[in-house]
């Protein structure tokens, strides 16, 4: 197979603007408030489409081609999102992104009655909407408006509720990222030499197997986290007196359902799968400590649950990890290996971590006719091998919908967006099982685990911490760091036993809490996924039947789309076969270490 070209590693954004002093941005705002104002005005003193399917039907249509075409932010909003995480403490950047993001709430409050008011078609003529023939493509965008009618506020108070969204909530979380994005801090490499490491570096040094450096790393971040925590500890405040007072206006009866109503999911399934996974904390617990002993330490701190072990410690070059992924991708299936090499060669995707760029990874796609764009922090390591393919997992998830939905159904709901790109990161870390012998084989099955470890339990018990941390805010109102930091201790510790015992301030950095109650969906992703891969392994043209998942977006609920293929989510035998698979791997390596211990005693 002929190499891909990695020679673009930074985003091509010039499919949206040419620079940031393109004229076009200020041009294209007066399009936006234009259209929306049409819209607006064509619509918000009729009442007519509210009665007949017919024209609800046209309103529907012409409403999804405002959409598809500018949106609230058009093009600038997401050129300048992208732009801002590659520049986070650019002034000139946030203040462009200041002026869209004030725009497009002013312009999302001009159309958000048309929505309110489809919601609040009286009960007794949903069916005639529902059934009629015109409107099936968007049957199941009106289930979810009539499902959420009982939580939406009258149109003032939206237009409010809108408004006060970007000081309640924005402003400070943002400002949290770029205080952590503009550290730097000196610290020695493996040959004693000292220089500044960004602070997404330290997070990737903070697992070196140099003892020396990963201390240093440690203890820089440490200092990090020390120096912004009486800011941070008002920002996670603020973030839950946000979220509390949001649920006593709409009427939300626990602070995770506004998280399980927008994923389109019943809080009844998220249950099950938080009970399930938590009562099988045992098998995190026995992992670290089969890697610590590995590792021949007596246990392994919080900062070092991601410790490599073995063989595969060998950098991994982005140019070779990239022909990696794409060789299994395209033995997958050829669509997929090719959206693959589209993303590499096209620009899609900035590589390599900076002073100023956003930490961690993400994959991008605003509207149906947007580019996917995709970020990593790629510091050669094993592990962000693995990133390329769940982050790429998502934006392949993408490109299927965009050939098979309309705008009003491109997206996933949360319990599925992470369904994508687990199964493209396991096929990619199981064809690396297949080629090694034994010694490595172990190092990739500790890798293996040791991601599903934090995929699924860590996830969860993020999601038990932020359970407890919203239910306390609201007894006692207000938490101190300590408070916060005690919590998380304790269900860090309820997971990973000894090891959580150094995890007090590290909750400050996670950004998932910022979005609350996403971690779920991680946990769900992966132990559907093997499900889906454990299919495709036993008859390879299932892929087809991935694809098709894939494809569906908003266009039905997750119940139902799982149902189609067979899988009932609603299930705990369901769950419980998905952690049954990942115990059956954790026995595999205990007794292949405990095979090389025998080998190495007798040598």
């Amino acid at each position: 197979m002929k190499n891909i070209d990695t020679s673009k590693k930074t985003w091509d954004l010039t499919p949206l603007f040419k620079n940031d002093e393109d004229p076009a941005i200020e041009k294209e705002r007066g399009y936006l408030q234009a259209e929306c104002e049409r819209f607006a005005n064509r619509w918000e003193e009729r009442t007519d489409y509210l009665e007949d399917p017919a024209v609800l039907k046209e309103a529907l249509e012409e409403y999804e081609m405002w959409l598809e075409r500018f949106g609230t932010s058009g093009n600038q909003g997401y050129y300048l999102g992208l732009r801002e995480a590659q520049e986070q403490t650019n002034p000139k950047i946030k203040a462009q992104v200041n002026k869209i993001s004030d725009l497009a709430t002013k312009l999302q409050n001009k159309v958000e009655f048309f929505t309110i008011r489809i919601s609040k078609i009286p009960t007794s003529e949903q069916t005639k909407f529902l059934n009629y023939e015109g409107l099936k493509k968007y049957r199941h965008l009106l289930e979810r408006l009539f499902a959420t009618a009982r939580y939406v506020l009258s149109e003032p108070e939206e237009k409010i509720m809108n408004l006060k969204q970007k000081t309640s909530f924005s402003n400070w979380t943002r400002l949290t990222g770029e205080f952590l994005s503009k550290e730097l801090r000196n610290i020695p490499d493996e040959k004693g030499r000292t220089g500044k490491k960004s602070f997404e570096q330290l997070l990737s040094l903070q697992n070196n197997k140099n003892k020396t450096v990963r201390e240093a790393a440690t203890n820089a971040l440490e200092n990090i986290f020390a120096t912004h925590i009486d800011f941070i500890e008002a920002e996670i405040n603020t973030v839950c007196e946000n979220l509390k007072v949001d649920c006593e206006i709409r009427g939300y009866d626990r602070p995770d359902k506004p998280r399980h109503v927008a994923d389109d999911i019943d809080s009844e399934i998220v249950d099950v799968l938080v009970k399930t996974v938590t009562g099988r904390f045992d098998l995190p617990k026995r992992f670290y400590r089969l890697k610590a002993k590995l590792l021949g330490l007596n246990y392994l701190k919080y900062s070092e649950r991601e410790l490599e072990y073995g063989s595969i410690t060998k950098k991994q070059p982005y140019d070779k990890a990239v022909n990696l992924v794409h060789e299994t991708f395209d033995e997958l299936d050829k669509e997929i290996s090719a959206i693959f090499k589209k993303f590499v060669e096209s620009g899609q995707i900035d590589v390599f971590p900076k002073k100023g760029k956003s930490n961690g990874a993400f994959c991008a796609c605003e509207r149906k006719t947007s580019p996917v764009y995709i970020l990593l922090n790629y510091t050669n390591k094993l592990n962000d091998v693995l990133t390329i393919a769940h982050e790429t997992g998502h934006g392949i998830n993408d490109e299927l919908m965009k050939k098979e939905q309309t705008e009003l159904n491109f997206g996933t709901p949360l319990s599925t967006a992470e369904v994508a790109s687990t199964f493209m990161e396991d096929f990619v870390l199981q064809k690396l099982l297949q080629k090694a012998k034994d010694k490595e084989k172990l190092s990739l099955m500790v890798v293996k685990l040791g991601r599903d470890m934090s995929t699924i339990f860590r996830q969860i018990a993020f999601y038990n911490f932020e359970w407890e941390l919203h239910k306390m805010f609201k007894e006692k109102g207000y938490l101190t760091h300590k408070e916060i930091g005690r919590l998380f201790k304790k269900h860090m510790k309820a997971y990973l036993g000894r090891t959580g015992n150094s995890s007090e301030n590290w909750w400050v950095y996670i950004n998932h809490f910022r979005a609350s109650f996403y971690v779920y969906s991680y946990a769900s992703g992966l132990l559907i996924s093997k499900s889906l891969q454990s299919m495709v392994k036993k008859n390879p043209s299932a892929v087809g039947k991935v694809k098709e998942l894939m494809s569906c977006g908003l266009s039905k609920s997750p119940k139902e789309i799982f149902k189609e293929l067979g899988i009932d989510i609603t299930d705990e035998q369901f769950w419980q076969t998905g952690l049954l698979e990942i115990e059956k791997l954790l026995e595999e390596a205990e007794k292949l270490a405990s095979k090389l211990d025998r080998i190495a005693s007798r040598a």
